[in-house]
């Protein structure tokens, strides 16, 4: 995996700034919006799922139950990230409970967005919600970081665009015009952007772990340039390259950091993103095996199982080859 030698990248092509390269292919993308206007009493389950979701509310009443932090009220202009996807509700009130989702009825305005309303007598709620997945792989090792639920009020102070944001997905959100949905999941993919980045500038300066390791501008570009592009044939010699350090300084750097070497690094980033090919998209064997950079299927399939102790065509079997959309949204 990294014996084999391959030209070195220059470090000058690399930007200095290794979290702005994981987080320039961020992507809220794949999966669904919804623009909902629902009418007290409401409450819709969200069940586990391996996605990113948000929610934001341009006008309440609207609460959220999450298993670890309890109901919580959200008011006008908030916006939550819950960067696992854990299971949640959201409610007009605590004590309101039900689908209510039923007896909404939803349209769809384009490929992924759709309006959801929902008939009734007391106040109305105007949420944007989001289910989507990542498209970028380099920002796995963060979102598995990161705390269950992040509120952007309590990080707009960290960053002076996050208020602005947020007051301009109200406005388009409460008076929605020819085109709003699109404008509406341009400013959610800033928005997630930047509370990620807040997130990262604000949880403390480790000196091990990915989150070191991002911050570190040598270790950090080479971290960069892996994620995204897992199938090159990475070497000691091209990833030194990269750090603009010589072999053995970069081993011991990256070693010292992550707590574990970069071929061994290297071997489950390309396992992980073989299992999401494998799973949610599909992909033969042999398609996955091209993809990552294995000269065979057979060394691929030998790799895989020696990372995962499980061969890859039995999670392409066991796969329904699909993340089931709920609720639409």
């Amino acid at each position: 995996m990294l014996d084999h030698p391959s030209p070195p990248l220059s470090p000058s092509t690399i930007p200095m700034d290794a979290l702005s390269e994981v987080l320039q292919d961020f992507r809220l993308s794949g999966v669904n919006y919804g623009r909902c206007e629902l009418r007290h009493p409401w409450s819709i389950a969200f069940p586990q799922q391996q996605l990113l979701r948000f929610h934001f509310v341009s006008q309440g009443p609207c609460w959220i139950h999450t298993e670890v932090q309890g109901w919580q009220e959200l008011n006008d202009g908030d916006l939550v990230l819950l960067p696992q996807g854990i299971a949640h509700r959201l409610a007009s009130a605590p004590d309101v409970e039900g689908d209510s989702l039923k007896s909404c009825q939803i349209t769809k305005l384009g490929s992924n967005v759709c309006d959801v309303l929902r008939d009734g007598t007391g106040a109305t709620s105007t949420l944007f919600c989001g289910s989507m997945t990542l498209g970028a792989h380099a920002l796995n090792p963060l979102i598995a970081l990161m705390p269950p639920i992040i509120k952007g009020c309590d990080v707009a102070g960290n960053d002076a665009v996050v208020g602005p944001l947020l007051a301009a997905m109200s406005a388009e959100a409460t008076q929605p015009q020819m085109g709003s949905a699109t404008v509406l999941s341009r400013m959610a993919d800033l928005l997630a952007a930047r509370l990620i980045r807040c997130w990262v500038n604000c949880s403390g300066a480790s000196t091990t772990g990915w989150l070191a390791a991002i911050r570190d501008p040598n270790i950090g570009r080479v971290l960069a340039a892996m994620h995204r592009d897992p199938g090159h044939n990475w070497t000691l010699e091209s990833l030194a390259g990269v750090a603009g350090q010589s072999r053995s300084i970069f081993a011991e750097r990256f070693s010292a950091i992550l707590g574990e070497g970069a071929a061994h690094y290297l071997a489950r980033l390309r396992m992980q993103l073989a299992r999401d090919l494998l799973a949610q998209n599909g992909m033969s064997v042999a398609e996955v095996a091209s993809r990552l950079g294995y000269e065979s299927e057979a060394s691929f399939a030998r790799a895989f199982k020696r990372v995962t102790n499980i061969s890859p065509g039995i999670v392409r079997r066991t796969s329904s080859g699909r993340i089931d959309m709920d609720f639409g949204f």
